[in-house]
């Protein structure tokens, strides 16, 4: 990974830093974690996939903020490294101002993650400094399909409201492609739909949705991997 973004947003930010560049040099000096307020953490590196070396250091320390970074992920690899307790995901290229808003925003989080009874796992998320809040009085069906509402905190720590709609025609071809087999709970299973669309904008994009209203027309092939993972959850 480029030192350049890295260290311009550390020495403005007064923040010391080690930057090793192969795994068994950073997981020595990572230790226990106790040393660190932060880690970024590359998911290509020399000898480990960055996957590999955050389940490591969150073996060592539960409470280690791990903030990972790749310029050849998806959206499914950022959820993924979300599950495992990383911190938040960047995309790259970033800007230093970028990865400073997103450190920033990191150092003041606390990972929180929930189950509920339809076995969908929902979360306070964090993409490319973007921090999405839950909320699960804030879905509703209504004419055009259905429609959820999230609040949004940017790197910047600039809070907005924006809503997801799903079509009728994303809902019924997901219903016809699944047979129906929508779990218990079937709100649940649409606000987490809304959920993951609305972490693809960000992932995607790194910046609101237009008119903080995000439309789903399309089933997208990501939006149909969630669709497998949350029945056999």
């Amino acid at each position: 990974m480029s030192q350049v973004p890295v260290t311009a947003a550390a020495a403005t930010s007064a923040w010391r830093s080690a930057t090793p560049t192969r795994r068994p040099e950073g997981l020595e000096k990572f230790g226990d974690g106790e040393g660190f307020d932060l880690v970024l953490l590359d998911q290509r590196m020399p000898g480990m996939e960055g996957l590999e070396v955050l389940r490591e250091m969150k073996k060592r320390n539960a409470l280690a903020k791990i903030v990972m970074a790749t310029a050849f992920g998806t959206i499914d690899l950022a959820i993924e490294a979300m599950k495992e307790g990383a911190t938040d995901f960047l995309r790259k290229p970033f800007t230093a101002d970028m990865l400073r808003g997103a450190l920033q925003s990191a150092l003041g989080e606390t990972s929180v993650k929930r189950k509920d009874a339809s076995g969908i796992t929902f979360a306070s998320t964090t993409i490319n400094g973007f921090r999405i809040e839950f909320s699960a009085n804030g879905g509703e069906r209504i004419v055009e399909g259905f429609r959820q509402d999230f609040t949004i905190r940017d790197p910047d720590g600039k809070s907005a409201n924006c809503t997801v709609i799903l079509s009728l025609e994303v809902m019924n071809q997901v219903k016809n492609e699944i047979s129906n087999q929508i779990p218990q709970g079937n709100d649940r299973f649409w606000q987490a739909m809304c959920d993951e669309a609305l972490a693809n904008h960000l992932w995607q994009n790194a910046e609101f949705p237009i008119g903080h209203e995000l439309r789903v027309d399309e089933l997208t092939n990501g939006m149909r991997r969630f669709v497998e993972l949350a029945l056999k959850a």
